[in-house]
């Protein structure tokens, strides 16, 4: 029902792809594996030009997991130029606020924001650009679905029950809005020793291929979170690494 009197979707000006790295809640991993996954496809298809979107306005991630800073310079035509590392475009809301700054919008000026990252800044030429989606299943989430032309959506989830059930709403979003589910992500889906290799599933198993054929299983690795922390993807500090080969596309 949703579906019907959608408002027409205007594609982004130079943007050939565009999917969303979504999830249900947060804490599942959701734009670690979004950064990971825009630098497997770089890598993979050194032709194509990638960006990455950080669509959670209220707490974006990209800037760190990316090592950027700093305010982003306008064009001639006053579009912002995103920021790049890694060979990679990047525009979030961290680059526009004091990262010490609480952002405390309205729902009217999120959208608005969100509209601006969309079409005010200069993404032109790019293959793909990934959107880092805020968790849940709210106006940001609808409205980028509704406006813009996606190619579809990955989700992430844990293996955890209440994490596979609010990803399961997540899906029955976009099937609403005629997005296609590319796959899901189970992040932490299997915990491997450092010292003996033996693998343990601590939070659950098998949970997300309830959900979807095409899954991808990213292993619980510290040195994912840690370099992460440090800006260092984990595609690009450890490219032949378990978890690195689980981004690949």
């Amino acid at each position: 029902m949703m579906a019907r009197g959608l408002p027409k979707q205007r594609p982004i000006e130079g943007v050939q792809n565009v999917l969303c790295v979504a999830s249900g809640k947060g804490g599942v991993g959701k734009s670690t594996t979004a950064v990971n996954l825009a630098l497997a496809i770089a890598a993979e298809k050194p032709k194509y030009k990638v960006g990455i979107l950080d669509a959670d306005v209220y707490g974006p991630s990209i800037p760190k997991l990316m090592n950027l800073s700093g305010e982003p310079a306008l064009t001639a035509d006053d579009k912002m130029e995103p920021l790049i590392n890694y060979g990679i475009k990047c525009m979030s809301m961290g680059f526009l606020v004091d990262e010490k700054s609480a952002i405390v919008w309205r729902g009217l000026m999120v959208m608005s924001a969100i509209e601006r990252l969309l079409r005010q800044v200069a993404w032109a030429p790019l293959d793909w650009l990934i959107v880092d989606m805020p968790p849940g299943t709210g106006d940001v989430q609808l409205s980028i679905a509704q406006n813009i032309p996606l190619t579809g959506a990955v989700l992430v989830t844990t293996p955890q029950d209440i994490a596979l059930a609010d990803v399961r709403r997540g899906a029955a979003m976009f099937q609403k809005v005629q997005v296609p589910v590319l796959g899901v992500i189970e992040n932490m889906s299997v915990f491997v020793c450092p010292n003996c290799g033996h693998t343990e599933h601590i939070f659950g198993q098998m949970g997300a291929k309830k959900l979807s054929q095409e899954i991808g299983e990213i292993p619980l690795d510290r040195r994912v979170c840690e370099l992460s922390d440090a800006g260092q993807p984990i595609v690009v500090s450890d490219p032949l690494s378990s978890q690195a080969s689980s981004c690949e596309t």
